[in-house]
């Protein structure tokens, strides 16, 4: 007897329907499964058929086959435990015919029958949903998570004898679903917490304002990691379909919080500077995301920049780029999102303290050995370098105000946001900083002082093409942070000021600087 129920695999950050087929033939007892499986899914006869034996529906005997097609996708994972169990009770009589026609199942299996929770539910929702689907029978742990999503019947089974039990035309108790706490939209941290620094909160509101790379040079203590800490505090909330976007993610990645099933904040990822290229953007035999990708539409932090290991860092220049990133192997090439900003934070030298000559013993060898960890190709395409002054004892005292607040800032953020949101209707654009070369062309007029002070400085600073469009993307932000359509001398002369082609090098007596 054949009979066939609907699953999904998952397929970089999204989920592909996938027919979990059935045979009940005469023969010697052998459970065949085909269809591009892993072992991890080759496992599941095993588990299935204790689980059948414990929820007291005997396996059937004869030649069992499971097909999972396509068989051109990869299946791995837990999740078609359930799926395969549904279809050999279907073709045993033990579902009536026909019952999970027009649904999808997903669910991992117990041995005592129960089920249990799976990672990757809310885009196998969102596919189930695309296709057609009226029903989703999921493991009850990840209802919350299915119910996220509209126009779609959830289902929740905690084991197998109560799938059968819906079979037959019972009714399971209606389990009350408490409504999600909303996440709180105040942050523990806040602008207002550093003491001076204006020109970094400054470089902070225009990397926030326009979606810009921000690089952070200064000594130890100055504050480079305060700052960078609070930028999500001044980001602008996110959209229905960003919030989906990044719950998806999360959600393949076991990292979608329970009670928070839908995720309202921007991600803020910040790894340890030893993390490996892998971890950092993705990979291994059968790819998987990294914190490029996790921190989709939010901000990666990178502290210690040049601590970290080359290759991964000389592994941005995509992501930064493309705003997504491509790993190819052997088994399998997957594209995943990376649309984040980028915080990085460095210190001048090894110790940290240049230009101080009571702290600093550093040589001009070893200072620019250590800055040139960091390659000009990565410095290209950071949009901000602000250098992060040492914090004085009145500053730090108490003896000045705080100054502007993460509220205050997100205000002329928004302010912002709504202009480049009016700007770039019915376009895929949704930041300056996303703008193309023609882009630039349409939406970035200047005054004609400002055309000669951008080619006085593409001349005199060496500006790569890439450094000229950036420095007219951050003008742009810097404009519409003052309410300007046309970007005007000033505009420039702040974007020229927070952008360097190489990174900033105090003067220190005695010593050269990087050019001579």
């Amino acid at each position: 007897m054949y009979c066939s129920v609907m699953s999904a695999a998952v397929s970089d950050v999204d989920a592909v329907p996938v027919s979990v087929e059935a045979d009940i033939s005469e023969g010697l007892p052998v459970f065949c499964m085909v269809g591009f499986v892993t072992s991890q899914v080759r496992e599941a006869q095993d588990r299935v058929r204790t689980a059948l034996r414990n929820a007291g529906a005997a396996m059937p005997s004869g030649r069992i086959t499971i097909n999972l097609a396509p068989g051109d996708i990869r299946k791995d994972g837990t999740r078609f435990d359930l799926p395969i169990a549904a279809a050999i009770l279907e073709c045993r009589g033990s579902l009536p015919a026909g019952f999970l026609k027009g649904s999808m199942i997903i669910g991992e299996l117990r041995l005592d029958g129960r089920v249990g929770r799976i990672n990757g539910v809310l885009p196998s929702v969102i596919a189930a949903r695309d296709r057609g689907c009226h029903t989703c029978f999921l493991p009850a742990e990840n209802v919350q998570e299915g119910r996220v999503v509209d126009n779609i019947r959830i289902v929740g089974i905690r084991s197998l004898q109560e799938l059968i039990s819906l079979g037959q035309g019972e009714d399971l108790p209606e389990e009350e679903m408490a409504d999600a706490p909303p996440e709180p939209e105040s942050y523990d941290v806040d602008f207002a917490d550093i003491r001076g620094q204006e020109a970094v909160k400054r470089a902070a509101l225009i990397a926030a304002a326009g979606f810009h790379n921000l690089l952070l040079s200064g000594p130890p203590g100055s504050g480079k990691s305060m700052t960078a800490r609070r930028i999500p505090t001044i980001l602008p909330p996110l959209t229905k379909e960003e919030s989906l976007e990044i719950s998806k993610i999360y959600s393949i990645a076991g990292l979608l919080p329970s009670e928070h099933p839908l995720m309202t904040r921007r991600p803020f990822r910040s790894p340890h500077h030893t993390i490996t290229p892998a971890a950092l953007c993705g990979g291994g035999f059968y790819p998987k995301p990294g914190e490029v990708t996790l921190a989709h539409r939010g901000v990666l932090f990178l502290d210690e920049l040049p601590e970290m290991n080359p290759a991964a860092l000389e592994m941005l220049r995509q992501p930064l780029e493309d705003r997504q990133i491509t790993i190819s192997r052997v088994g399998g090439t997957s594209v995943y999102p990376a649309s984040f900003l980028l915080a990085a934070a460095m210190n001048p030298c090894p110790c940290g303290y240049l230009g101080d000559s009571t702290r600093c013993s550093c040589s001009v060898k070893e200072i620019r050995a250590y800055q040139a960890r960091i390659s000009q190709a990565i410095l290209d395409r950071i949009d901000l370098v602000c250098v992060v002054p040492a914090v004085d004892y009145r500053q730090l005292s108490g003896g000045e105000e705080g100054g502007v607040s993460s509220a205050e800032m997100r205000r002329q953020v928004l302010a912002s946001v709504q202009i480049q949101k009016e700007r770039y209707q019915g376009s895929s654009i949704v930041f300056n900083s996303e703008l193309s070369v023609s882009g630039i062309e349409k939406f970035c007029p200047l005054t004609d002082e400002a055309r000669r002070m951008l080619e006085a400085a593409f001349r005199h600073l060496g500006l790569s093409a890439r450094s000229y469009h950036r420095v007219i993307k951050v003008s742009r932000t810097i404009a519409d942070l003052e309410g300007r359509e046309i970007i005007n001398e000033a505009d420039i002369s702040e974007a020229l000021c927070c952008r360097s082609g190489d990174l900033p090098e105090a003067d220190v007596p005695g010593r050269s600087r990087r050019h001579g």
